[in-house]
């Protein structure tokens, strides 16, 4: 019986093994050649794309602006989802339509919905920039400045996924006990009291976990920055993700994209794993 267990294991470990670890090892090995549109095949190079990618300033620009482009969009999902979450927590009218409303952006798949926002963003025929002349604000290039692009991308990023960290948020809040809050209310606290003193802190568990898995998450950005801007104007809202796709798909340099690719795993879970320590230690507290 013992051994009969690790029988019926066997067909998820080999699923596991045939997409995971197998695409990982071909692709660790591919990274050693200078397989391209000229030469396919692997032939061994060396570290030749790795040096290679050390001096490719392209790549380390555009590493750095994913990770302000990251930690800026899911800052702001996490406030703003947090909010929400606490405006729908207690009792309103029409709580439940406002739970699914707010859930509508996250239902929509990323390309479609990037394809809505190049339309609202563009400068001429788009609906917001004639808003913008109407409030006073005058119209905005939004796709044609790297400033202007680059926001413009967060801020579709923001929209599509404040709705996930909502959603975490609000099944956090639900779950919390009703006692520290009595207990709160007799010692005479208010709300912000209350919410920094009990709420915040009861939630610091299930805080770090949903920023975790939205970091994750939006370090892997590429379909909004495909759809809506193209990496453009130049290089100015280019991820490492899409910049990974130019190399491998468009340029056709396999060998080097493949070692971009481990660069990028290596260097995003060394981050996550320091930033899931510092909001541990920030965010949690020992109750033992």
């Amino acid at each position: 019986m013992y051994r009969q267990k690790y029988i019926f294991l066997l067909p998820g470990l080999l699923v596991l093994v045939a997409i995971i670890l197998f695409p990982l090892l071909f692709t660790i090995r591919v990274s050693f050649s200078s397989w391209d549109v000229y030469n396919p095949g692997l032939n061994w190079i060396g570290g030749e794309n790795y040096a290679r990618l050390w001096e490719d300033a392209r790549y380390w620009e555009a590493l750095t602006r994913l990770s302000v482009l990251t930690v800026g969009t899911v800052l702001l999902q996490y406030t703003l989802g947090f909010a929400l979450a606490l405006l729908v927590w207690r009792d309103i009218i029409a709580r439940r339509f406002f739970r699914v409303l707010f859930l509508v952006p996250m239902m929509t798949t990323p390309v479609v919905m990037s394809v809505i926002w190049r339309t609202i963003f563009h400068e001429s025929l788009g609906p917001l920039n004639p808003i913008l002349d109407t409030i006073g604000i005058g119209a905005q290039p939004w796709l044609s400045q790297a400033g202007h692009a680059f926001a413009a991308v967060m801020i579709v990023e923001v929209w599509q996924w404040t709705p996930f960290m909502f959603l975490l948020l609000l099944a956090g809040l639900l779950s919390l006990p009703n006692e520290p809050f009595l207990a709160a209310r007799i010692d005479g606290a208010g709300p912000i009291r209350t919410f920094l003193s009990v709420t915040f802190p009861m939630m610091g568990a299930i805080s770090v976990g949903a920023i975790l898995i939205r970091l994750i998450e939006a370090s892997k950005l590429m379909e909004t920055v495909y759809v809506l801007t193209s990496g453009g104007p130049g290089t100015s809202t280019e991820t490492t993700s899409y910049y990974i796709y130019i190399r491998g798909m468009r340029d056709f340099q396999i060998g080097y994209s493949a070692s971009l690719s481990l660069t990028y795993l290596i260097v995003m879970s060394v981050a996550l794993t320091l930033i899931a320590k510092a909001l541990i230690r920030l965010m949690v507290k020992d109750r033992t």
